[in-house]
């Protein structure tokens, strides 16, 4: 037996053999072209042809895959009248160059300059430019890349797939997915989550593997080669009580999350964009208690507009009716940033300007947007949230801005509403002076993934540093209690809405904290409800 350690992005438990996957590809040599009409015509042949797989690809995923039919919406867009498209049309008709390999270049140019950058969005969206660059390529190479599962279901091993290949398969035949390269927020691993199989990345593949015994555990991130008969009972044993567990996860969609001693806490749904709103939806989220506008500012050649601000937080009030929505303002630079924008290099960028700093830098952007959040919310229950808060002066120039927002609204006789207002806490020095801010909003929502990292001056993404990066800190524990207290001694809730707020194992200590609210990402809403259901609070601690 031998025992390979990877990184799990969806959990679960699998037992079968491997069928190991290479994605067949063809050299794509730089041609000189004499036609480049024909060129740009073969081009769009191949557009259309595209755009018509996705479509249906589309229908088929609204159907029966409904929470990762948005992905397919996406790529359908940048084919529509997206700059990738525009971009491999230039290169052509300016080079003189064959499509294939204006598709390639222009796809591998992008994925270079935004290689390094860890939002979400845009990792979605090189994902999916590398998807309709394969698609397009495929079609102009006249090649076909489906992939055969044979007859018996079983465990896919390979370096990478999109979610176009796992979408294409026999669903019934597919076990677990297994990549070398991929993230929690890979296209993969969405599908993987969406159609719900385990899935493992990072985890050094080999050819050899191919149609061995194995076991995925996707709660450990481990994959077992050729285990023996001990742990294969043992993993037969658990994977029928994962079964009939999650059976029993689903009846609790509709029910409020109350510790067994009638301690009730919100849970809410964290997104990264519109599509997933029905995901929250679906997974019963109380609310959204944090939607990150940043993906209407990244992956695009120019700032947004307000009425496109507008429509989205309007789209969002709407779908959610009576139930809150909390909107963070943008929180660009560091990592999150785009050419247009024009944000100096910083030495130490995490540390920089970014957040609510960068706004109020730039009060023509943060306008726009704060305006389109308050038209908005004459449509439903919104709330707005700040994010990188270091200071009451902060608060003063936000508040300074906002009279100014609302008295422009109000002489031109838009109707907006009176709406909550929050802050992150997610730097020590907010910790620090909390009380005297939780007297300046409605509520605080502690955005855990920036404050470890800069309490314990650890990068997050540092591999150097994995072993050492301890979430669970004492420090970490002592501040979130810190902020509950000082905000309930000025009646202001408490929420956390970073990615320790979907730890489990510390579920119990925050209720006990009395933390008001919980934000985790859609997918995580039943456990933590599960978690809260099994807690005995008692008397909380003072």
């Amino acid at each position: 037996m031998e025992v390979f350690k990877g990184s799990a992005t969806f959990s679960g438990i699998a037992i079968g053999n491997i069928l190991y996957y290479h994605r067949g590809e063809y050299q794509i040599r730089q041609c000189l072209v004499n036609n480049v009409k024909k060129e740009l015509g073969d081009f769009q042949k191949a557009r259309e042809k595209v755009m018509e797989e996705l479509h249906a690809l589309y229908e088929y995923a609204s159907l029966n895959h409904q929470g990762s039919a948005y992905i397919f919406k996406e790529q359908i867009k940048l084919l529509e009248k997206g700059s990738f498209t525009r971009a491999v049309e230039s290169m052509i008709e300016t080079e003189k160059i064959n499509a294939s390999y204006a598709i390639a270049t222009t796809r591998d140019e992008l994925a270079q300059t935004f290689r390094n950058l860890e939002e979400p969005f845009i990792r979605e969206r090189i994902d999916n430019i590398k998807e309709i660059s394969s698609r397009l390529i495929t079609f102009l190479g006249g090649l076909t890349s489906t992939i055969c599962l044979g007859k018996e279901p079983v465990i896919l091993v390979a370096e990478e797939l999109s979610p176009t290949e796992i979408l294409e398969m026999e669903k019934e035949k597919l076990l677990a997915v297994v990549t070398h390269c991929g993230s929690e927020t890979s296209h993969a691993s969405i599908m993987a989550k969406t159609i719900g199989i385990p899935s493992l990345v990072d985890i050094d593949i080999q050819e050899e593997w191919e149609g061995k015994p194995a076991i995925v555990d996707g709660y450990t991130g481990t994959l077992y080669l050729n285990p023996d008969a001990e742990l294969l009972k043992e993993y037969e044993i658990r994977c029928k009580a994962e079964k009939e567990e999650k059976e029993e996860l689903l009846k609790l969609k509709d029910q409020k999350a109350v510790t067994a001693d009638g301690h009730e806490v919100e849970i809410y749904a964290n997104i990264a964009n519109l599509d997933d709103l029905n995901s929250a939806l679906f997974y019963g989220a109380e609310g959204i208690g944090l939607l990150r506008s940043e993906f209407q500012y990244l992956g695009r050649e120019n700032y947004p507009r307000e009425n496109e601000l507008f429509h989205a937080y309007k789209k969002v009030a709407e779908t959610m009716g009576d139930k809150l929505a909390v909107i963070r303002t943008v929180d660009l630079g560091a990592d999150k940033q785009a050419a247009y924008m024009g944000i100096p290099a910083e030495a130490n960028p995490i540390m920089g300007n970014r957040g609510i700093r960068l706004c109020l830098d730039r009060k023509r952007m943060f306008k726009a947007q704060l305006r389109a959040i308050y038209r908005a919310s004459a449509y439903g229950n919104l709330a707005i949230m700040y994010p990188m808060i270091t200071s009451e002066e902060e608060l003063d120039e936000i508040e300074e801005i906002v009279s100014q927002v609302k008295a422009g609204m109000q002489e031109k006789g838009i109707s907006y509403r009176e709406i909550p207002t929050s802050i992150m806490i997610e730097v020590p020095a907010a910790v620090m002076i909390c009380q005297e801010l939780a007297r300046r909003v409605d509520f605080l929502s502690l955005g855990t993934n920036d404050l470890i990292q800069y309490t314990l001056a650890m990068d997050r993404q540092n591999p150097l540093l994995k072993n050492k990066y301890n979430d669970h800190h004492p420090a970490i524990l002592r501040m979130i209690k810190m902020v509950v207290e000082a905000g309930h001694k000025e009646n202001c809730r408490v929420c956390i809405c970073g990615e320790l707020a979907a730890d489990t194992t510390l579920t119990e200590t925050f209720l006990r904290m009395g933390v008001d609210s919980l934000s985790v990402v859609p997918a995580c809403i039943l456990p933590v409800r599960k978690a809260v259901r099994k807690t005995i609070v008692g008397k909380k601690e003072q």
